[in-house]
């Protein structure tokens, strides 16, 4: 018996969130915001506390400094349940913070990666991995020591018995350079947007993509905002239409809320139309609160807002 369904391996920052911002920032001149959000952000925290508030069993390893943010980060984690053994906390850095600035159904961040640049393979041991089922990774191109040996964790992992997915997240450098053909064998589910998957395959759109790495890769699962989620599985593209959610508070983590409803069910061996089914259902549900997670209290809450806001049954 594994002592958690999912390793989470990934970034780990603070979300400064400002909203209501009246215009745009220019440099030289100061501009106002009406509210303000401070809360544990990075795509990798958002999934793993809403996976685990969708009942499964979830553990976490990343690096924080020894400061405030660090405790936020820490205490929210556990407040969802989420084990923290292995978040290493580094007297030499800092814990990382994004600043995001809302705009309707897009935003604009700043990110100070601190010690989540510093995290590396070797600090995933096999011990770790071994009390896992799952390994998911987020946000390589944030986590450069990760980034640089990722062919490696994912490689191990595989042949420790472990179920394997990525989402792979935005690149601040926009050089996009993944290893995929190397990579890709070893990842069950690979779980970008399409913006992303467009720029890491170096291709003109989603379909053209997958030509590029169907020879190599496994399942993919791209995620395409109000269009729902593509997959492309045993030669055959399906699409999910999204729930709708007319009343956004913001789509801060809604990416990260899909991969936990899709790996929530994909662990469980469900059928991969219904592992989108609850992940375009989740993605939709994170729209209904401000943040990536205060809209996953629990696993009733969940279903609450799933049943009354989109007539969804779970």
């Amino acid at each position: 018996m594994k002592e958690f369904d999912v390793l989470v391996v990934g970034e780990l920052n603070v979300d400064v969130i400002l909203d209501n911002i009246q215009g745009f920032p220019e440099i030289g001149k100061e501009i106002i915001a009406d509210e303000l959000t401070i809360t544990l952000g990075s795509s990798s925290a958002i999934f793993a506390s809403n996976l685990s508030s969708l009942g499964n069993k979830v553990a976490f390893a990343g690096k924080i400094g020894n400061d405030s943010f660090a405790k936020l980060v820490k205490e929210s984690l556990q407040n969802k349940k989420v084990d923290t053994t292995h978040v290493i906390s580094s007297p030499q850095y800092s814990t990382g913070v994004t600043m995001v600035m809302n705009y309707d159904m897009d935003r604009a961040n700043v990110t100070f990666p601190g010690a989540m640049e510093h995290m590396t393979v070797e600090e995933v041991t096999d011990a770790i991995l071994n009390k896992a089922k799952h390994l998911h990774v987020s946000s390589i191109f944030l986590q450069t020591s990760l980034k640089k040996d990722v062919v490696q964790l994912f490689k191990r992992a595989k042949d420790l018995g472990l179920t394997t997915s990525m989402d792979p997240q935005w690149d601040p450098s926009e050089n996009w350079d993944l290893q995929l053909q190397d990579l890709l064998p070893h990842i069950d589910v690979f779980l970008p947007n399409a913006t992303e998957f467009i720029h890491i395959t170096k291709s003109m759109d989603v379909n053209s993509g997958i030509e590029k790495i169907k020879s190599f890769c496994n399942t993919i699962v791209v995620k395409d905002g109000e269009n729902g989620a593509h997959l492309w599985e045993n030669n055959e593209f399906k699409t999910a239409p999204a729930f709708l959610n007319e009343e956004v508070a913001d789509c801060i983590g809604a990416g990260d809320s899909f991969d936990a409803g899709f790996i929530s069910e994909y662990i469980k061996g469900k059928a991969y139309e219904h592992c989108m089914e609850v992940g375009n259902i989740t993605g939709a549900i994170n729209t209904t609160a401000s943040g990536g997670t205060a809209a996953f209290e629990n696993f009733e809450t969940i279903k609450s807002i799933a049943k009354k806001r989109f007539s969804y049954q779970f």
